[in-house]
């Protein structure tokens, strides 16, 4: 008897517990997740996290396109092709000691995507 007294006891700790976690969950994101946006910024954070450090210049392409502002051959900033608030930082390595970007350039590092205002010029 004292034994299942025991391990009701635990049982209902541990349930508490993650009705505690679950109950703060909600309140941090609020009670209602959109799921449609969730499962799309998702989708989006698995086709970023595609272009990795040696892929080349061209490949990136595929996902993003030039932002504006300034950039140089060695660093430059992207938008996600579907948003143009989603944009990451590239770094490059150019091929040769020549000014014009090449699609061969090898990317040295990718930021991490942020958030910011499209930067037209």
């Amino acid at each position: 008897m004292r034994r299942m007294i025991g391990v009701m006891a635990v049982a209902f700790v541990a349930a508490s517990s993650v009705l505690a976690q679950e109950a703060e969950l909600n309140v941090r994101l609020g009670p209602q997740v959109d799921e449609e946006h969730a499962q799309w910024i998702q989708q989006v954070m698995h086709s970023i996290e595609t272009i990795k450090p040696g892929m080349r210049r061209g490949e990136i392409l595929q996902v993003f396109t030039e932002d504006g502002g300034l950039s140089t051959r060695s660093q430059q900033r992207y938008t996600y092709k579907h948003c143009p608030y989603i944009k990451v930082d590239v770094e490059f390595s150019p091929i040769d000691h020549g000014t014009k970007e090449s699609p061969d350039d090898k990317i040295v590092k990718v930021s991490r995507p942020y958030l910011q205002y499209p930067i037209f010029d």
